[in-house]
């Protein structure tokens, strides 16, 4: 090469590298052994309650792209102590999720919705670029600091549903657990964007990333693909990663797509996948797990809510404080503050008598008071003593307009009436936020400033 031709290549290869979003891991306190303890944990017990595809093909072929992808891993992003590994779950929606240090698990509903294989890597490729990015990890940074091992179960019970607090419904999706799974905007962008880099690495097309987005969104709305609540849009996600796309070359581009045909022509043979929901309803039944909170159930004796708070800082989701005598029970698919006594297992599953919850559930409505409604609609599904609300107290939450009521219920721990203190609020995504506050009817007048404090102190992040 002459040393014109060469100023010219490196012109050029300074021109694309410029033209390249930066992406660059964000601070992190956990070491990436703690990674690997935590996704290792988590994935034990994904593998008990989720149900497998035991079928070697389909298997095979999830393996086969999925280490495409890992080769195409830069140096700078290798962690030597990450083990990958990829699990074909059998159910329906369209989803996948992959765990620090490397267990990824991918629903059988998303391979059946690809148009190709491209689109499979594309899902994959983004996954897998959280975990070389750490952003499950880098997002706890942020917030309230827990042992490896009850923040395994957490992870699980997001995934999943179910756990502490059951008075929330299935199709809620927040809390410590999620923290580490629906990720920021920012980190979504940074996934989308090293994930074009992998597949062009590997060898696919980064369009077909943008390309199964569409499909993805296309699938939503009520019931909607799972993806979409634990994976926020960040906004333009098609055009910049149509644009990313532009200043990458393909290398050794993948043409033969006679697997993914295949595959696709042998899942059409099998029985169709169950819903989560149906394939989960037996593992969530069972006792909470010791991650979750205790197998006994609650005493209903409870010291009264300490007068001093202690703030919580949940990543990218919110802060709040609660009375300092209250402990966070990681494990569920909400974020649960209660007192020793005022919660463990009843039935199978877990229960609390005295404390909050908070959450968000997706919803069609954007009236307030509709999706309120829906919401109380929900948990009277799952508790049908539960009363029906008499009115509606216009308030705000973090500024935001807001709904307040109350609502009479039996308490499936002691059978005694309790109430229930609901605030509403909806989300700029149309997401409705909710906090439950939980007490016994008779001591309800003692907890009501308590759950107004609590409220009021919230500070939403998204």
């Amino acid at each position: 090469m002459t040393s014109l031709a060469f100023a010219r290549a490196a012109a050029v290869a300074v021109a694309v590298a410029a033209t390249q979003s930066p992406v660059t891991p964000p601070a992190n306190k956990y070491t990436p052994a703690q990674d690997v303890e935590l996704g290792r944990q988590a994935a034990e017990q994904a593998r008990e309650q989720l149900p497998p595809l035991h079928d070697d093909a389909v298997s095979a072929y999830v393996e086969d792209v999925g280490r495409r992808l890992v080769a195409a891993i830069p140096p700078d992003l290798r962690h030597p102590e990450f083990h990958y590994t990829f699990d074909v779950v059998n159910v329906r929606e369209i989803n996948a999720f992959a765990l620090p240090g490397g267990p990824m698990f991918v629903n059988r509903g998303m391979i059946e919705a690809a148009h190709s294989e491209g689109e499979v890597a594309g899902v994959m490729a983004h996954e897998l670029s959280h975990v070389i990015l750490r952003h499950g990890t880098a997002q706890q940074t942020k917030a309230t600091p827990y042992a490896v091992g009850e923040i395994a179960g957490a992870i699980l019970g997001s995934i999943v549903g179910g756990g502490l607090g059951q008075v929330i419904s299935q199709g809620t999706q927040f809390g410590i657990g999620t923290a580490f799974l629906r990720f920021s905007r920012e980190f979504e962008k940074q996934a989308d964007i090293e994930g074009c880099r992998l597949m062009a690495r590997a060898g696919y097309d980064p369009r077909d990333m943008a390309n199964m987005f569409r499909t993805i969104q296309q699938q939503g709305g009520s019931g909607g693909p799972q993806w979409l609540s634990d994976h926020p849009d960040p906004g333009n996600r098609v055009e910049y990663i149509t644009e990313e796309a532009r200043t990458l070359r393909v290398e050794n581009p993948i043409r033969d797509t006679r697997a993914f045909d295949q595959v696709q022509a042998h899942l059409r043979t099998l029985p169709r996948a169950p819903t989560t929901e149906d394939a989960t309803r037996h593992a969530r039944n069972r006792p909470v797990g010791t991650a979750g909170g205790d197998n006994r159930p609650p005493s209903g004796r409870v010291e009264p809510p300490s007068t001093r708070y202690r703030p919580y800082d949940e990543g990218n989701l919110f802060r709040v404080s609660v009375p300092e005598n209250w402990r966070e029970l990681p494990g569920s698919n909400v974020v649960t503050f209660a007192p020793e006594g005022g919660y463990g297992s009843t039935g199978g599953h877990g229960v609390f008598t005295h404390g909050i919850e908070i959450g968000v559930s997706r919803n069609e409505s954007h009236d307030l008071q509709n999706a309120t409604t829906e919401l109380l609609d929900s948990l009277a599904q799952s508790n049908p003593r539960l009363g029906r609300a008499s009115r509606f107290e216009r308030t705000n939450i973090d500024g935001r307009p807001a709904l307040r009521t109350t609502v009479s219920n039996v308490s499936e721990a002691t059978g005694a009436r309790e109430t229930l203190e609901v605030y509403t609020t909806q989300m700029p995504n149309g997401e409705l936020l909710y906090a439950i506050g939980v007490a016994p009817a008779d001591a309800y007048d003692r907890y009501r400033d308590v759950f107004e404090r609590i409220v009021g102190s919230l500070r939403i992040e998204t």
